[in-house]
């Protein structure tokens, strides 16, 4: 699940960046340890969090905290996140329904293509409004979200939204369609989903797909699908776009992606694909130094390769870490970890799980 936080709504404001992140991982029904993993921090600093957040709301629990999260607009009933693309609907009908011929990707530099043919989408504010709309695909998007999420609290002098919309739609009609892409109501405006492909939907429906492998025991496939999402991004989302909006979707995508290789090399090591993951596993922990499931992940793979004092020694390394950048010491799941490596608990290693 993607992690993202929208702080329009005045309920939340008391709230610091990370604990509104954390309500709304608490809203999408994730555990401690989920959002512990999908935010790179410990899981008794998620605790910490949620005790604040019960205590400045004036919640009961973690039930109500859910509850809250939906009230205020954190999350969408029924739709996930509020910025989440919502999934296709597969077609019921017979006849073949062609593919859009206009395809847009957010994850790496804003591109877009018509027929194959990369479009000018014009300069970084206008490209924001895109980027806005194709995060919110087949969703109206008002034109005050437009002027919050790209502009913040330094609105433009002008009315400058209605113009940068009528560009739009020449450059992604190709200046001849007479269906333009981007529709307009009394509400706002929306990127029409049958006009158009954002690689980020399509993201969603192979963790889809990787999640269902699982449920089945089809591990190989979802591991297929994974890597099939993951090739999707093209380096830092949305990268150089201004304007708040962007910044929280970078953000939520680069966590997203960390979650999903998470999940892959977790699935790899249940298939005893050790050595396969170890690789990968070294680079994420480099990259992620406070990650508490991803070094537990790489002493498994370590120690199932037999290479018992490296193992240690990521534990180590990951223990000082946390002492010295953030004065906690290691969670659960890394201190098991520890424990069952020094017993030579194999077994238990080779099918204990850390982000499932």
């Amino acid at each position: 699940m993607p992690i993202t936080a929208t702080t329009a709504q005045p309920t939340v404001t008391t709230l610091r960046h990370q604990e509104r992140e954390v309500l709304y991982a608490v809203g999408c029904g994730l555990r401690d340890d989920e959002i512990a993993a999908a935010l790179a921090i410990p899981e008794d600093t998620v605790a910490g969090h949620l005790a604040r957040i019960l205590g400045t709301l004036g919640l009961r629990d973690r039930a109500a905290a859910i509850v809250h999260a939906f009230d205020c607009g954190l999350v969408a009933p029924g739709r996930g996140p509020r910025r989440q693309v919502p999934r296709p609907v597969p077609s019921t009908a017979t006849r073949h329904v062609p593919e859009p011929r206009l395809r847009i990707s957010v994850l790496g530099p804003l591109r877009a293509w018509r027929d194959g043919q990369t479009l000018d989408l014009g300069h970084l504010r206008q490209q924001a409004v895109l980027t806005a709309l194709a995060l919110c695909l087949g969703r109206t998007v008002s034109r005050q979200e437009l002027l919050d999420g790209v502009w913040g609290e330094e609105p433009p002098s002008t009315n400058v939204v209605p113009v940068y919309i009528y560009r739009l739609r020449k450059i992604l009609s190709g200046g001849g369609s007479p269906d333009p892409a981007i529709e307009r109501d009394r509400c706002g405006y929306r990127l029409l989903p049958g006009a158009v492909t954002v690689d980020v939907a399509r993201v969603e429906e192979l963790v889809t797909e990787a999640g269902t492998a699982e449920r089945a025991g089809e591990l190989t496939e979802a591991v297929r699908a994974c890597s099939q999402a993951l090739d999707l991004f093209r380096g830092e989302p949305l990268a150089g776009l201004p304007g708040p909006l962007a910044e929280l979707e970078r953000l939520r995508l680069t966590a997203r992606r960390i979650v999903l290789v998470q999940r892959k090399l977790d699935w790899q090591l249940r298939l005893g694909q050790h050595s396969e993951a170890i690789a990968e596993l070294s680079a994420l922990t480099v990259a992620q130094p406070l990650n508490e499931p991803v070094a537990a992940m790489l002493m498994r793979a370590l120690y199932l390769s037999g290479r018992q004092a490296d193992a240690l020694t990521v534990f180590d390394r990951t223990r000082r870490r946390l002492a010295d950048d953030l004065g906690v010491s290691p969670g659960r799941v890394l201190r098991r970890t520890h424990h069952m490596i020094l017993r030579g608990d194999e077994a238990c290693l080779d099918l204990t799980g850390t982000t499932t």
